[in-house]
């Protein structure tokens, strides 16, 4: 009767146990893609509801190219919890600052764009004399008048802003709001032309962001994108190179409820308000 009883806990299923939770333990320790760059400068993780086209507008960034950083072959194959680069790796960083956005060519530092007025010398010298005195002058007679008339527009341009121009003609119906709004929603008539609100780069055309419609996104010289959506109609493809004032899109109300333009500037991936960055008009 030992023997057999012997036998018999020998045969028992619980000595398999540890084998089963041993195989289920090595399942659920399996990493996503890229983890051990979790937290690292430069690198995403991916989150619920993330496609490579929003991660490429909240980073500021092509969403081609960073699946070409992150040898992505399927844009649609990605897994919440994935580690990605955000930016290009060390050797393409250097190729990327020098490619201009509109050509791909080489250009020379600074991008060619219509230029702004700025009290300081292009070339970043010491003022001449005569110029340091006069621009001495000119503050010390304003300073009064600086006062009592504070500035209305306290957002300075960065020396590698575009200079913008209005994406369409109609009125400004809803504006900007920190952390609510991305945009401004410019309203118009079904087939309003849309135009580019600088030179750069077409790096999406098409309707796979939520929310968006019918959307056009252009990335510019430096760190700045825009965003055109809700269009009936696009007339840009990717990867084509646009100049401020040319006719991208007509006005739509795809993915909203009235026709409408809504338009963001991203600098850095960080929307940032249109109205302080567009000509007065």
């Amino acid at each position: 009767m030992a023997v057999v009883a012997i036998l018999a806990g020998c045969a028992s299923p619980i000595h398999r146990a540890p084998v089963e939770e041993r195989a289920s333990t090595t399942q659920a320790l399996r990493l996503p893609p890229g983890a051990e760059n979790a937290g690292k400068p430069g690198y995403y993780t991916i989150k619920p509801s993330d496609t490579l086209i929003r991660i490429g507008l909240e980073t500021g960034q092509s969403w081609r190219d960073i699946a070409a950083w992150n040898n992505i072959e399927n844009p649609n194959r990605i897994e919440v919890g994935q580690v990605i680069r955000i930016v290009p790796p060390v050797g393409e960083a250097a190729a990327t600052a020098a490619a201009s956005p509109v050509t791909g060519g080489m250009v020379a530092a600074k991008p060619v764009t219509t230029a702004r007025i700025e009290a300081r010398p292009v070339d970043g010298k010491a003022a001449s004399a005569p110029a340091a005195a006069a621009a001495s002058v000119a503050a010390s007679s304003s300073s009064s008048a600086a006062v009592s008339a504070p500035d209305t527009k306290p957002d300075v341009k960065s020396a590698d802003e575009p200079a913008w121009t209005w994406p369409a003609n109609g009125p400004t119906i809803a504006q900007f709001e920190e952390g609510k709004r991305k945009g401004l929603v410019i309203g118009g008539k079904a087939g309003d032309p849309v135009v580019a609100a600088g030179d750069g780069r077409v790096v999406y055309a098409g309707s796979g962001l939520r929310g968006y419609g019918n959307l056009i996104i252009i990335k510019h010289s430096g760190d700045y994108l825009t965003a055109y959506a809700h269009n009936q109609a696009l007339l840009v493809k990717e990867d084509q190179a646009v100049r401020k004032g040319q006719k991208i899109a007509e006005m739509g109300a795809t993915d909203a409820d009235r026709v409408q333009l809504h338009f963001e500037i991203r600098k850095q991936g960080k929307p940032i308000d249109p109205a302080r960055q567009l000509p007065s008009r």
